[in-house]
């Protein structure tokens, strides 16, 4: 039997439906926890995880190495799940937005990337409480609920909505992104605060969002959206403008056209 060639269409099409079925089977699971109920975990003073959490990363799991045993995994609440030499890892938040899940606020999401020898191949992102399915793919653009989505084209940083967020530990440390929260008020329309970075990510890549930064972030707050807002058109650096890797802790995105500005805002306050 001739084996596939590991970037083949065929492949790639199977890495897709396998990540839509792991994050709507996560998406059901998230669902009926918060219609039902679910046990709340505290890992300090402010970091939280559920029993939802938990559940919905093993479903998740479990139907990846269904297909793929071979294949590497990192989960946030499980770590490395696999190690190995398998040039595939899937990165994975089963619940980002866990504080607003807890609250019974409906912005979180299911975010699953697939990596092939470190570079991002594929994005899948799942808002359970909007049924709506971010899928990015490496030369093949990305989707929303299967429509292709593009960037918004708001050419300022003065015109330009934008979204931020802040880290667990903004009680106990000066570098929290308040700073820089103060010189983007000051410079942009508007700020927005949504809790959940695959979605903020996801929504600049359709257009709702004209910019969004962040730091100390987790390769699986990155992985998945990253891919949807580049294969929409976007572009993602680190706070100095040089390539993005989800594993740098920081990371800036636009639509393209206020990229510059924000590096500047983010340069200037550093």
């Amino acid at each position: 039997m001739l084996e596939m060639d590991p970037l083949s269409d065929g492949l790639r099409d199977e890495l897709r439906e396998t990540a839509v079925s792991a994050a709507r089977m996560a998406g059901t699971i998230l669902t009926e926890r918060a219609r039902l109920g679910f046990r709340v975990e505290f890992k300090d003073s402010v970091n939280l995880v559920t029993d939802a959490d938990r559940q919905a990363e093993q479903a998740v799991v479990d139907t990846i190495l269904s297909r793929y045993p071979e294949h590497r995994i990192l989960a946030e609440e499980g770590g490395q799940r696999r190690g190995g030499t398998s040039p595939y890892q899937w990165v994975i938040d089963p619940l980002d937005g866990t504080t607003n899940f807890a609250h019974g606020y409906p912005a979180y999401c299911v975010s699953i990337g697939v990596e092939y020898q470190g570079q991002g191949l594929l994005g899948v992102v799942l808002d359970p409480t909007r049924n709506e399915l971010f899928v990015g793919e490496a030369g093949r653009g990305a989707t929303l609920n299967g429509n292709r989505v593009r960037v918004s084209e708001t050419p300022t940083l003065n015109m330009a909505l934008l979204v931020t967020g802040f880290a667990y530990d903004i009680r106990n440390t000066p570098h929290n992104n308040l700073n820089y929260f103060t010189r983007f008020a000051l410079k942009a329309q508007g700020i927005r605060r949504t809790g959940t970075a695959a979605l903020d990510l996801c929504y600049v890549a359709c257009g709702r969002f004209d910019g969004f930064w962040e730091l100390k972030l987790q390769p699986w707050d990155m992985a998945a959206g990253a891919i949807i807002l580049q294969e929409a058109g976007g572009r993602v650096s680190d706070f100095k403008g040089g390539d993005l890797s989800i594993y740098g802790r920081e990371l800036v995105s636009s639509n393209g056209l206020i990229h510059e500005d924000m590096l500047y805002v983010l340069q200037s306050n550093s």
